[in-house]
This record gives structure tokens, sequence and C-alpha cells, in this order.
């Protein structure tokens, strides 16, 4: 579910979401933005904490739906069938670098 599609299914949760990630309450509404030209990603650092918050509706595929299977492989090999070849190692450097230019950025 889209972060936007939840808060407006569940009224006050954007306020009562930027209080249990002890952020501004600007941050989850940039976040949830319905223009994607003024949508901020979700920093991966918030995305579990979101997961959690929102009892699984919103969940870090929701949120970064372009490279969560760089930043959590474990997930994409959950969904992978039992034969499968374990994720490649090249998915685990680039999910490093993807969290190492976040923490950069921050």
């Amino acid at each position: 579910m889209l972060l936007a599609t939840y808060f407006s299914a569940n009224r006050g949760s954007q306020a009562d979401l930027a209080r249990a990630l002890g952020v501004t309450q600007s941050l989850p509404s940039a976040w949830a933005a319905i223009d994607p030209k003024k949508r901020r990603p979700v920093p991966v650092r918030y995305c579990i904490a979101i997961e959690r918050a929102t009892d699984g509706a919103v969940t870090r595929r929701d949120l970064r739906p372009d490279d969560w299977h760089l930043i959590w492989p474990e997930l994409a090999a959950a969904d992978s069938p039992p034969n499968s070849p374990a994720v490649l190692g090249n998915q685990a450097r680039a999910a490093i670098k993807i969290v190492a230019q976040e923490v950069a950025n921050a």
C-alpha cells in the first residue's frame, strides 16, 4: 500500500507516524506526496519502523519499490522457490552502497 493511501484511510496517522519516528510531520508528508515530482524517497533507516508502525499495511517493498530487493535481500530470498540460487553477492554490495550513500547524505 502506498503511504499516501494509508494516510488517507487512517485519519491522524501522519502525525502519529511522525511522532513514532521522531521526525517532523513534514517528512511523512513529503514521503507520501501525490505528485511524484514533490515526493521524497523514504530513507532506508525509516522503512522497517514504518512497516512496524503501520502493522505491515505499508511494507518496505511499498516504500522502496525500485531497490527493496537490494537493501533487504532476505525478503527477495523468502519469495524465491526453495531450490533457487541464493541472492547474488553483487546485490548485497549494491545494498551496502545505497545505505552508505544515505548515511553520507544524512
